[in-house]
């Protein structure tokens, strides 16, 4: 069976298999089945967009398919993943679509899938989809549908981030720089801002369809960095193509990720008693130096594979309140069940206020260790536990590191490789051990 669904929903280049028209209509009819309510009424469904020349037409694809189907499709038009994902909750539809590809070029699409609650699919509910699409013989239904009715529900959406701020201590009107990558942030970021009363200089916030994540965004902070610096800001945030992910920049250009976001927010929850069991989720990929430092404030760090939708599905399992990864995407679970950068933004911004702090000083609690990676062409993926001597020194490795450190070692999964990265607190030492176990790998896997 062919996978339509990734870690993050459906991929690929616009108007090619899977995001050719019919595909998506395919789709779009086959989420209608597996998702139909049990009481026979017609499945709501709100679909929101970045600024990518080709979402229209796949959002009127994705609509002939549910249409034809029987359900009743609203668009909210360009707006972030978060907001789809809240409003979908809120307004009471029965799921939401978003179509984007995130960080990725123009060229790209997707169409990521969330449930009446607000959250990504299951995998078992992906699957039924998958499973529906590529079976011969289910035919789609092809009747003429009606475009989807439009209708502007980002007010509700901003009422919302703001309540995030009503605790937060007024210092006057902070200056804050934005980047909106011209994609879904573009409008409703600076007016969020303008509406709190910030100072807000704005960039990138002219979409033409082709240009969202060109050389701009969370991707690209070089150029935010500048602005800030010469403009005279207190800090700047830079957006993603759909919005929901931020990077930060302080006063003095310096670039501040989500693990030291993770790390300065928890640290005020835990201290105002909301960090439910003193923990904070987070993927593989962090750095060793936020686990330390969470441990010095008395929090504990779970791990979980790399994805927002398995930060979630790790949260929510452990009752975790917040959780997120270095690339900027951090779910404040009390107020939405994904990740937006709007509200990651806010959030930075109280803890300043309420501490009277700057962000250089909050992220400098966080000191990164070394990390080293080492990849390692591989004549076979087998399964490490079956090759001795490979074990042998990745046990030798972790017993060295003890506490202190850190081993990942994984197969690629695109090409013949074997990754093996250590952090640890002298770099000079991990990098001869990991090339140990590199040289392990090559005599016995190579």
């Amino acid at each position: 069976m062919s996978r339509l669904f990734g870690t993050d929903g459906v991929r690929g280049t616009a108007g090619r298999y899977p995001l050719d028209r019919d595909t998506v209509a395919r789709l779009g009819a086959a989420l209608v089945r597996v998702l139909a309510p049990p009481d026979g009424r017609p499945l709501r469904i709100l679909v929101g967009r970045d600024t990518r020349e080709s979402g229209p037409a796949i959002e009127r694809a994705l609509a002939r398919g549910a249409g034809a189907a029987g359900a009743s499709l609203t668009s909210a038009g360009v707006i972030p993943t978060p907001a789809v994902s809240f409003l979908t909750a809120s307004v009471g539809f029965d799921a939401g679509v978003v179509i984007s590809a995130s960080h990725n070029p123009f060229e790209d699409n997707g169409i990521k899938i969330f449930s009446s609650r607000g959250e990504k699919l299951a995998d078992e509910t992906e699957r039924a989809i998958e499973a529906l699409v590529a079976d011969c013989e289910w035919p789609t239904p092809d009747l003429a549908a009606p475009a989807p009715a439009s209708s502007d529900l980002s007010g509700a959406y901003l009422a919302h981030l703001r309540s995030a701020m009503r605790d937060a201590p007024r210092l006057g009107r902070l200056r804050l720089a934005i980047d909106s990558a011209n994609g879904a942030t573009w409008a409703v970021g600076p007016r969020l801002f303008r509406d709190l009363d910030f100072d807000v200089t704005v960039m990138n916030a002219e979409p033409d369809g082709r240009n969202i994540n060109r050389a701009c965004g969370s991707t690209h902070p070089g150029p935010l960095a500048a602005v800030v610096v010469g403009g005279g800001h207190r800090l700047g945030v830079a957006f993603d193509g759909d919005g929901d992910r931020a990077i930060f920049v302080d006063r003095a250009g310096r670039v501040v990720d989500g693990d030291a976001v993770l790390l300065m927010c928890a640290r005020e929850l835990k201290a105002a008693g909301r960090l439910p069991g003193d923990l904070v989720v987070a993927t593989v990929m962090s750095n060793l130096g936020l686990e330390l430092a969470l441990r010095d404030a008395g929090i504990r760090l779970a791990r979980c594979p790399v994805g927002d939708k398995y930060v979630r599905e790790e949260m929510v399992s452990r009752g975790a309140s917040l959780g997120g990864e270095q690339s900027g995407h951090i779910i404040f679970s009390e107020y939405l069940s994904t990740g937006d950068g709007l509200l990651t933004a806010l959030q930075v911004v109280g803890v300043m206020m309420r501490t009277g702090r700057e962000l250089a000083d909050l992220a400098s609690e966080l000191v990164t260790c070394p990390q080293v990676l080492v990849n390692v062409r591989v004549k076979e993926k087998r399964a490490l536990e079956e090759t001795p001597e490979v074990r042998e020194a990745m046990a030798c490795v972790e017993q060295r590191l003890g506490e202190e450190g850190r081993l990942l070692v994984r197969y690629s999964g695109t090409e013949p490789l074997l990754r093996i990265m250590i952090e640890g607190r002298d770099r000079v030492r991990i990098q001869a051990w990991a090339d140990e176990i590199a040289a392990a790998v090559t005599r016995h896997l190579g």
